[in-house]
């Protein structure tokens, strides 16, 4: 098996995990404070919350410029759908469909002679 394909696995996994685990929780949410409240209730939820406002702002730009470069469909999607339902899928499954535009572009460039 190729390493490619690994990471589509990898990816593609991380992403099944990321939709499951956040919206197991979120289901789970009793409500006892405002959603986004509860993201700074105490120094670890807030230290957690900052780490995911970075990582969702730093992938978001990474996600459009990458999908623009590779001619992915509609890579804004992936930003407005991590933000509805989770950067914890949405950012594999991108990884995962950015891995397979790589793919069909390796096969599609012609194979240099002498290499």
């Amino acid at each position: 098996m190729r390493a490619t394909d690994l990471r589509q696995i990898a990816y593609g996994v991380l992403a099944v995990v990321g939709l499951v685990g956040t919206w197991y929780f979120n289901l789970s949410y009793s409500g006892e404070a405002s959603y986004l409240a509860a993201w700074f209730a105490n120094a670890a939820s807030s230290s957690a919350a900052v780490d995911l406002l970075v990582a969702f702002t730093a992938g978001s730009i990474f996600m459009i410029v990458e999908g623009r470069r590779l001619g992915m469909r509609a890579p804004w999607l992936y930003v407005v759908f991590g933000a509805v339902l989770a950067f914890a899928f949405t950012f594999p499954l991108f990884l995962l469909v950015r891995e397979r535009a790589l793919q069909a572009a390796d096969a599609a460039r012609p194979a240099r002679l002498g290499a």
